[in-house]
């Protein structure tokens, strides 16, 4: 099994900067700001041969009845996750009585545990880590994660004091990859209640959520299995309309989650019942609409809405939503788990859909059915020839058509051709994409050259003339 390390300390001692040392990626957000990790963030980490998984956590402040004590919790439930811990300290800013704080409460419940004294960097480092001997947690472990400086000697002790190595029974990581693992983003503008829907699915308090726009500044992955088969959740940063963006953290996140929607099989669109659809929504689903992702859209806070209020809502999404057709579309409420179990149902069909692999026949068969009842229009006193279709690519499927001048054909005709190919092969939840190539003429950039028989032919004509 692979062991969980989690890292854990005071805010901006630069836990952040060492989990994306560990796991070898820009997965957790790092800026010159306290508190900006708030869930735990899961990253895998590839330690000599050793495989294992790291937990990078929010900041303990010791701050109670806050958004710092939900971050807390986050925090305590990594550590009862983990096999090691390994506790940050500022070594610039010296022993602080919150490190001292913290070091209390991370005794008392026996785990493993190594002191990590960070920003090392241009002071003494052996001067750095005396007084923090006092903490009672063993040598510290000078480093210097943003340089990379002591990652060496460091990853030397963790592997010392990680569990044996055990061989996890059935299936091997071949036969999990052979099963796929489907990777579904969950965006929306902030507040809409994504991580309440992500808590719900999971049945556990595994991301935080507060009555307050922007909680989750972060993408977080969080892995879980369903009726056999595996998921990777994408909790991201709620994205407001750009003249809202102040903070360069919050720039940071939309980032993150854009980075999100590109690396996602599935999109599922979180919208608010009791707002309608926004500026900001319908720029977010454009842009999912533009990286090519499946979709499936949940549109939340059911609950609570008399029944003229619903029949508005339906009436008002329609009309909006109206270009999303071939997307199920499901009314929820992630706070009391009504219409939640039926999402997934959606987001199987959208994957099936998003990786479908098509026979060129097949789809040339389809073709010539669609020009054969709606042919395509003349340009300049020359009909369009589309001669057949196949294959180009998966997430989302790209369809090739060959013919000739199909650098004419218009846009109206393009989504016709996209429609019928959705409907013929049933693709739900997913957008097909139209692709043309131009048949090229074999005898262009060649010289004229004439057969013999067109040669004599020719000479024949000559004489004649002179004659």
């Amino acid at each position: 099994m692979q062991p969980v390390i989690a890292l854990v300390g005071r805010p901006n001692v630069g836990k952040s900067t060492l989990f994306n040392r560990f796991t070898r990626s820009r997965d957790a957000l790092v800026a010159n700001l306290s508190g900006l990790t708030r869930d735990r963030q899961y990253g895998l980490a590839r330690l000599d041969e050793r495989s294992c998984l790291v937990i990078d956590t929010g900041g303990l402040s010791g701050e109670e009845h806050t958004l710092d004590e939900a971050m807390a919790r986050q925090t305590l439930q990594a550590v009862d996750e983990a096999d090691l811990i390994l506790l940050l300290v500022d070594g610039r800013a010296g022993l602080t009585a919150a490190d001292e704080q913290i070091a209390q409460k991370l005794r008392q419940l026996g785990k493993p545990m190594l002191l990590v004294v960070n920003k090392t960097d241009g002071i003494d480092a052996v001067g750095a880590c005396a007084e923090f001997h006092a903490l009672g947690l063993g040598e510290p472990q000078p480093v210097a994660a943003s340089h990379g400086r002591g990652i060496r000697q460091l990853t030397e002790t963790v592997l010392s004091q990680l569990p044996d190595e055990e061989v996890a029974a059935g299936e091997d990581g071949s036969e999990a990859a052979e099963k796929g693992d489907v990777k579904v983003a969950v965006v929306g503008r902030p507040n809409v209640g994504k991580s309440t829907l992500i808590n719900r699915i999971l049945g556990e308090e595994r991301l935080v959520a507060f009555d307050q726009p922007g909680t989750t500044r972060d993408s977080v992955a969080v892995p879980f299995e369903r009726d056999g088969k595996s998921y990777t959740l994408v909790d991201t940063a709620g994205v407001r309309r750009r003249g809202k963006v102040f903070e360069t953290v919050e720039k940071f996140s939309v980032v993150k989650t854009l980075q999100a929607i590109d690396q996602a099989n599935v999109v599922i669109l979180v919208l608010d019942a009791r707002q309608g659809v926004a500026e900001q929504d319908a720029g977010l689903l454009g842009l999912v609409l533009d990286s090519g992702r499946a979709i499936v859209v949940a549109i939340n806070k059911w609950d609570g809405l008399s029944d003229g209020q619903r029949d508005e809502v339906r009436r008002v999404f329609d009309f909006r939503l109206g270009f999303l057709d071939y997307a199920d579309i499901h009314f929820i409420s992630a706070l009391h788990g009504s219409g939640v179990g039926k999402l997934f149902g959606s987001v199987d069909k959208a994957f099936a859909s998003a990786i479908i692999d098509c026979k060129t026949s097949h789809l040339t068969e389809i073709l010539q059915q669609a020009v054969q009842q709606h042919p395509p229009p003349m340009v300049r006193g020359r009909r369009i020839k589309l001669r057949y279709a196949h294959q180009g690519g998966r997430n989302p499927p790209i369809i090739v058509i060959h013919g000739n001048q199909t650098d004419n054909v218009p846009g109206a005709y393009r989504r016709y051709l996209a429609n019928t190919y959705r409907k013929a092969l049933g693709l739900a939840g997913t957008p097909v994409r139209i692709e043309f190539r131009a048949g090229k003429n074999p005898y262009e950039g060649k010289k004229n050259v004439l057969t013999s028989r067109q040669q004599a032919k020719r000479k024949r004509m000559m004489r004649h003339v002179k004659k």
